[in-house]
């Protein structure tokens, strides 16, 4: 059941379109456990405020943000695999934000935050201005329809978003198996300001740090492709 209004007030009293519908699905015991005795240790309360990074990881490090990451076993292995690079993912479905919890716990990971909020808000009050190294969003939901096309997350006034919390030189990487989506993605992406194609024009081949997920493997076992897109921040102009 959809237990999430399509919308959300803004600071300005405007209602925002949503890029997700909440569908909870049933938790199972392992994800509750997790939710209740691992969220303290690795979850990421949302407050309207932002947060020290190098405070909340011990260190300074180069930091990944994930939007969307699903059941989190990509966003997992990544962490694994990249002991160097502290990561944050952002997921509003809570069965998943449980099962990262378990793979953190599993893989006895020091390097990952999860939270569990609208990514909006999450960027907009919690994410400090140039202070993230990467920001990555893997197959968002395409919103096929055309009458559902303003719910789809690549959109200008995020992509300026994303863009004001990167580094100079960060990189947004996008990824997505449906092909009028991506090239939407690059659309937008091509006149957003500030930013420069790593392919120098078109798309990226897929990066080695980004896992291929299960069905991404039976994808290409049937034929079907995936589109890469990566833009790096330009320096602002002085």
């Amino acid at each position: 059941m959809n237990n999430s209004l399509p919308f959300t007030p803004s600071a300005d009293g405007h209602r925002r379109v949503r890029s997700f519908v909440r569908r909870e699905g049933r938790l199972t015991i392992g994800q509750q456990r997790a939710l209740d005795d691992l969220w303290p240790r690795w979850g990421l309360a949302f407050t309207p405020q932002p947060l020290d990074l190098p405070a909340l990881f011990g260190r300074q490090a180069p930091v990944t943000l994930e939007i969307g990451f699903g059941n989190g076993e990509s966003l997992a292995r990544m962490a694994a695999e990249d002991p160097d690079r502290d990561f944050i993912g952002v997921e509003v479905h809570r069965p998943g934000v449980g099962h990262l919890l378990q793979q953190i716990e599993a893989l006895q990971l020091s390097n990952l935050r999860v939270a569990c909020h609208d990514a909006v808000e999450v960027l907009t009050l919690q994410i400090p201005e140039g202070s993230l190294d990467r920001i990555q969003i893997y197959f968002p939901d395409p919103w096929p329809k055309k009458r559902h096309h303003k719910r789809r997350l690549v959109q200008p006034a995020f992509v300026a978003l994303l863009g004001s919390r990167l580094r100079a030189g960060g990189v947004l990487h996008l990824a997505t198996d449906w092909e009028p989506y991506a090239e939407h993605m690059l659309t937008v992406m091509n006149q957003a300001a500030g930013f420069r194609n790593l392919a120098g024009e078109g798309f990226s081949p897929r990066p080695e740090y980004r896992p291929l997920t299960k069905f991404e493997q039976r994808g290409q076992r049937l034929g079907h492709g995936v589109w890469d897109v990566l833009f790096a921040r330009e320096p602002a102009v002085t």
